[in-house]
């Protein structure tokens, strides 16, 4: 394999005007240039990613740190910060924290060895201190949905609040008239914006009780557990507003099992947008994020941070909307034709 050094003896110039060429960080004048590509050409060469980020402190390579691959909502996303990151010539690293903070201090510690030029976090374990760390070191950091407290740092999120009282306005217009939620983990912002949502929504009315709420674990194992519960305490429920669609799945599969018809006798409504929702049976009526747009703006915030064209860090908030489909539809109590 052909080193620079090789491209420098034959092109007759020095390997430091060969690593100005490449780097594209001083004057060259056109002969040499063009005496330097033949060179390049000839032998084949192929400069090393690494080497040259290891000059110039830039890789062209920024990591997605993930908190849980296997909700459908994450892959997704993933494919939108790359989609955008490979058009202004970034490589994209991905990574699994399992929603461990131990496995994504971890991650941390590798990426800052390997010369990453930014790092995005959707993440539910990132604290102050690891921001703090990236900050020191010069890598800049986009976080999605939430960012630690007393750091400065641009965060993309969906309107999570609204987009709950989206889901329980909806029911009460399909005629539901007891309706529950399966909330997620607490330490969620995500999950805790959506809660307050449905309370907003529902403490004024006669039938409201903190025992119509039951907490999930996003996932729908979580999703089936807490709905045969919720069906044991309220077995009079209509409906049920899961905090996100892998828990409306799994409700609408303990039901299923319980004999119980939907939406006939309890109408279920998620939240996220995920792809899944189409293939239900029957199919999930959701409050949509705008998943891929998320994805695409996390990742040019970050591209434009790493270039120091950002202004400014701020929170860029974006809308929801709600998916009506069959899990849901009623007509004047009863399933919809």
């Amino acid at each position: 394999m052909a080193t620079i050094r090789d491209v420098a003896k034959l092109a007759g110039v020095s390997v430091a005007t060969i690593s100005r060429h490449l780097n594209k960080s001083g004057y060259v004048n056109v002969e040499t240039e063009q005496k330097i590509k033949k060179a390049i050409e000839a032998l084949n060469y192929e400069p090393n990613a690494v080497a040259r980020g290891l000059a110039g402190k830039k890789t062209n390579t920024i990591a997605l740190i993930l908190p849980d691959i296997s909700n459908p909502f994450f892959p997704e996303l993933a494919r939108a910060v790359e989609d955008v990151a490979s058009m202004y010539g970034y490589t994209v690293i991905l990574c699994n924290s399992d929603d461990e903070g131990v496995k994504e201090k971890s991650y941390i510690e590798v990426l800052k060895k390997k010369y990453i030029d930014g790092i995005i976090f959707a993440s539910n374990t990132l604290d102050s201190s690891d921001v703090e760390q990236m900050t020191k070191k010069g890598i800049p950091v986009v976080c999605l949905d939430r960012v630690p407290p007393k750091q400065s740092c641009s965060v993309v999120r969906s309107k999570n609040r609204e987009g709950a009282k989206l889901a329980v306005e909806h029911l009460l217009g399909m005629g539901c008239r007891k309706i529950a939620h399966i909330y997620g983990p607490q330490e969620f912002i995500t999950a805790k914006e959506r809660l307050a949502g449905y309370e907003e929504s529902v403490k004024h009315l006669d039938w409201y009780s903190p025992t119509f709420m039951i907490q999930g674990d996003f996932r729908i194992e979580g999703g089936i557990r807490a709905t045969e519960l919720l069906m044991e305490r309220h077995p009079d429920v209509d409906a049920i507003f899961a905090g996100n669609d892998l828990m409306a799945v799994g409700a609408l599969k303990a039901l299923h099992r319980m004999g119980v018809q939907v939406p006939g006798q309890v109408a279920v409504c998620g939240f996220d947008g995920i792809g899944m929702t189409e293939i239900t049976q029957p199919e999930l009526t959701t409050v949509a994020q705008p998943i891929y747009e998320m994805g695409a703006l996390v990742s040019r915030i970050l591209i434009k941070k790493i270039e120091g064209t950002l202004e400014a860090d701020q929170t860029y908030e974006l809308d929801v909307a709600l998916v009506p489909r069959e899990s849901s539809l009623r007509r004047n109590g009863h399933e919809g034709s």
